[in-house]
């Protein structure tokens, strides 16, 4: 890395992947610097992270939420902005060197592209941004000259794999899952599972969202589709296995057989720290393998059948186009609905299937129509529920 600091632009810095990022700046004593914070209700939070960082900006994205907070506890060296306009204004800013999308879903998708098309390199965590635009976003980042590095702990290790081969060598790489709360349930106990379960996971410690779908396996899917586009791939190059230890976080196998793995206890401040600080590798505040306590490694194949999602994602990841913005959206309405007691567990696939399959397929979307989509498939979740 260069000796002065880096400066972030950290999208979402009061949700999880931007909480752990502020620990990842913090240990790397002056080489990481977060030049702008944002958040869209967590203002308490925001206000005392700006604080501990002194950092120049804050923006917070909900204009009416803004409007009724006291500023005053934001730090003098702080300039406060608000709303959506003011992302894209921090994202360009000359001083800025990176910009973290820590922003969880669709929402995402707009600081990504600003900062992409501001020609700043992306720390991507929002999967959201490839699944939605996957074609879109790559070919910006294409034209701007400015790398996409993964922050999913998975993408992460594929792409720190893939290092070690040509890529006329790869034969597919092979994302892990954990399996969530349920990989050893009947389809009978899946039917009664409740929201608290769905929320326990047994490895990671997330968000609702993201909990949710990690026990759907939805987020597998979803990073299927990103790896397509990410990694220009096939989706028949692309498979999953459960790994319920969740150490190694992928694979990649080479056409000779070969098969090369990353490995590391989850912790999500180590593949942060690759993409911040990449190709350099620094000490890391993140957990290590401690080889002197015995371990144990378990792999098996997902069922698909107590586990659709993994087909509705392979799918979706084939056909391209706007699969992957009405799959996204409308598993976002239909995880909403079940965490309000709208919808049960094993109802969340079937209603995203069930708009997938009733909207009109375009091959060559532009944003605005997948914005559109997007829009659409919230509202035909809405009315699945009610029918």
């Amino acid at each position: 890395m260069a000796t002065s600091a880096r400066n972030l632009v950290i999208l979402g810095s009061t949700g999880s992947i931007g909480r752990s990022t502020l620990e990842v700046v913090r240990f790397s004593e002056g080489a990481l610097r977060p030049w702008a914070l944002t958040a869209h209700q967590s203002f308490e939070l925001l206000c005392q992270q700006a604080t501990q960082f002194q950092v120049p900006y804050v923006v917070a994205t909900d204009p009416v939420a803004a409007r009724s907070w006291d500023w005053s506890l934001l730090p003098p060296c702080t300039k406060l902005l608000v709303g959506s306009e003011a992302v894209r204004e921090v994202v360009a800013a000359a001083e800025v060197d990176m910009v973290v999308a820590a922003m969880v879903g669709s929402a995402g998708l707009a600081g990504t592209w600003a900062a992409l098309d501001a020609g700043k390199p992306v720390a991507l965590a929002n999967k959201e941004s490839l699944v939605m635009a996957g074609p879109l976003v790559m070919q910006l980042a294409a034209e701007r000259g400015v790398p996409i590095l993964p922050v999913d702990s998975e993408h992460s290790a594929i792409f720190q794999v893939l290092q070690a081969g040509r890529r006329d060598d790869l034969a597919r790489i092979i994302l892990t899952a954990s399996g969530g709360p349920f990989r050893k349930y009947t389809l009978a106990e899946m039917h009664q599972v409740s929201v608290e379960q769905a929320l326990s996971h047994p490895t990671w410690r997330m968000g609702k969202k993201i909990s949710i779908d990690s026990a759907t396996m939805m987020n597998k899917a979803l990073e299927m589709i990103e790896a397509r586009w990410l990694f220009d791939l096939p989706a028949d190059q692309i498979d999953v296995v459960v790994h319920p230890q969740s150490i190694i976080h992928s694979m990649v196998e080479f056409r000779d057989g070969s098969m090369l793995a990353q490995m590391s206890p989850p912790d999500m401040k180590l593949p942060i720290q690759t993409a911040l600080t990449w190709p350099s590798r620094l000490p890391s505040p993140a957990r290590k393998m401690d080889l002197s306590q015995a371990w144990k490694l378990d792999f098996e194949p997902p069922d698909e059948e107590r586990f659709p999602a993994l087909a509705l994602g392979r799918e979706v990841a084939a056909a391209g186009g706007t699969a992957g913005c009405v799959l996204n959206a409308a598993n976002e309405a239909a995880v909403a609905s079940f965490l309000a007691k709208e919808l049960s567990f094993m109802e969340i696939v079937p209603a995203t299937r069930a708009v997938l399959a009733n909207h009109s397929f375009e091959s060559q979307p532009t944003l605005e129509r997948l914005s559109e989509l997007d829009t659409w498939a919230r509202q035909e979740v809405s009315r699945w529920i009610c029918h």
